[in-house]
C-alpha cells in the first residue's frame, strides 16, 4: 500500500491491460456487426471485407497500440532503476 501511495508502483500498466481486452471484444463486436449488417447496404461484398479487416486487424492494432503505451512505463521504470543504482554506488564511494 505504501507503494502505492507514493506512486512507487504504477497501475497504469493494469489499466491497459484491462482496456486492451476492452477494446478488443469491441473491435471483434464490431467487426461481427459489419458482417451481419451487410445485406442492408448498397456494396455487401465492401461491408463484408471490411467487417473480416476489421475483426482481424482490429485486436492487433489495439495491441500495438497498448504494446507502445506499455514500453513507455517499463522505460521508465528502468530509468528509475538506473537512478536508484547510481546514488547507491554514490553513497557507497563516500
Amino acid at each position: 500500500m505504501k507503494d502505492f501511495l507514493q506512486f512507487d508502483k504504477m497501475i497504469t500498466p493494469a489499466i491497459i491491460t484491462i482496456i486492451f481486452y476492452i477494446c478488443s471484444g469491441i473491435s471483434i463486436l464490431t467487426g461481427l456487426i459489419m458482417i451481419i449488417n451487410s445485406g442492408q447496404s448498397y456494396t455487401p461484398g465492401l461491408q463484408i471485407l471490411m467487417g473480416f479487416i476489421t475483426l482481424i486487424f482490429g485486436p492487433f492494432a489495439i495491441r500495438i497500440y497498448c504494446e507502445l503505451l506499455m514500453v513507455m512505463f517499463k522505460m521508465n521504470e528502468s530509468l528509475g532503476k538506473m537512478a536508484s543504482d547510481r546514488n547507491e554506488d554514490k553513497e557507497s564511494l563516500q
